[in-house]
């Protein structure tokens, strides 16, 4: 598995790239003068320098480590938004399609009837009255339908395969198989989920901290930081660039990794052209 990943050059970009974002945003603020929270008296609204690397906003926060500690907590918030989406997706889908029956029928209606909720109102009007604390779990709850029915679909195919009659006919329990026999078939379209679950929380987080119903003051996020520094971009810059350009290279560096993943676990993909 290690050589087919090293072989995937989509993975290892993705994968570096991540690791490097991981690295530079827990590992950059120990090696920092500036905390996240401290004001520079001396030094408001000034441009990159040898002081601050990346300016100052106009309250004198140093950029860097606010932009470092806004990666922090999107990275922290999509990653868990990714794992609880994903799993969730994945136990719902697996047992409604290795079930069937009633079963099925109640959890896809279940199912159905959440897609039709607009998830973002949802999530805004319900995340201010439950805390900040709350907001993963709502993000994830409302990112796993889509998921959820496309491994329903691909387990309902499973579940006629010869292998999965055999060790249902040898006496195995439907635990087993799943785990056994299911499971790692779908584990290229869960890598999939998760790595678009990770850049639509990413991104759905950042929207609502916006407009002001995701990370709340005073602690800071990239959307929070992007909704800051927009107003005084065009004098000052660098507060809104900086966090912009972190959200795209996350955003960039998921969807190099899953797609990177999903032909390395697909056993029906082919290399691509660009993975040679």
């Amino acid at each position: 598995m290690p050589r087919r990943i090293a072989r995937s050059r989509r993975a290892v970009a993705g994968l570096v790239l991540l690791a490097a974002l991981f690295a530079v945003a827990f590992a950059g603020p120990l090696l920092s003068r500036w905390g996240w929270d401290d004001t520079d008296f001396t030094a408001f609204r000034q441009g990159p320098s040898a002081r601050h690397w990346l300016g100052t906003t106009q309250s004198g926060r140093d950029v860097l480590a606010l932009t470092l500690r806004g990666t922090r907590r999107s990275l922290v918030i999509g990653l868990s938004v990714a794992v609880l989406s994903t799993g969730l997706a994945g136990l719902v889908g697996t047992v409604a399609g290795f079930a069937g029956g009633r079963l099925d029928r109640i959890l896809m209606w279940g199912t159905d009837l959440l897609l039709v909720v607009p998830s973002f109102l949802l999530v805004a009007v319900l995340a201010p009255l439950l805390g900040g604390g709350a907001l993963v779990p709502l993000l994830a709850a409302v990112l796993w339908m889509v998921g959820a029915r496309s491994v329903r679909a691909m387990t309902v195919s499973l579940r006629e395969r010869e292998y999965v009659l055999a060790a249902r006919f040898l006496g195995a329990g439907p635990a087993r198989v799943i785990v056994r026999h299911v499971l790692p078939q779908l584990a290229s379209l869960l890598v999939v989920d998760a790595s678009v679950n990770v850049s639509v929380a990413v991104v759905a987080e950042s929207g609502l901290s916006y407009l002001g119903f995701g990370v709340r003051p005073p602690d800071v996020s990239l959307g929070t930081l992007v909704a800051a520094g927009q107003g005084a971009a065009p004098a000052c810059p660098w507060p809104f660039a900086a966090a912009a350009a972190m959200l795209v290279l996350i955003v960039l560096a998921v969807n190099l990794l899953g797609d990177g993943l999903r032909d390395v676990l697909d056993p029906e993909a082919g290399p691509r052209r660009g993975d040679r």
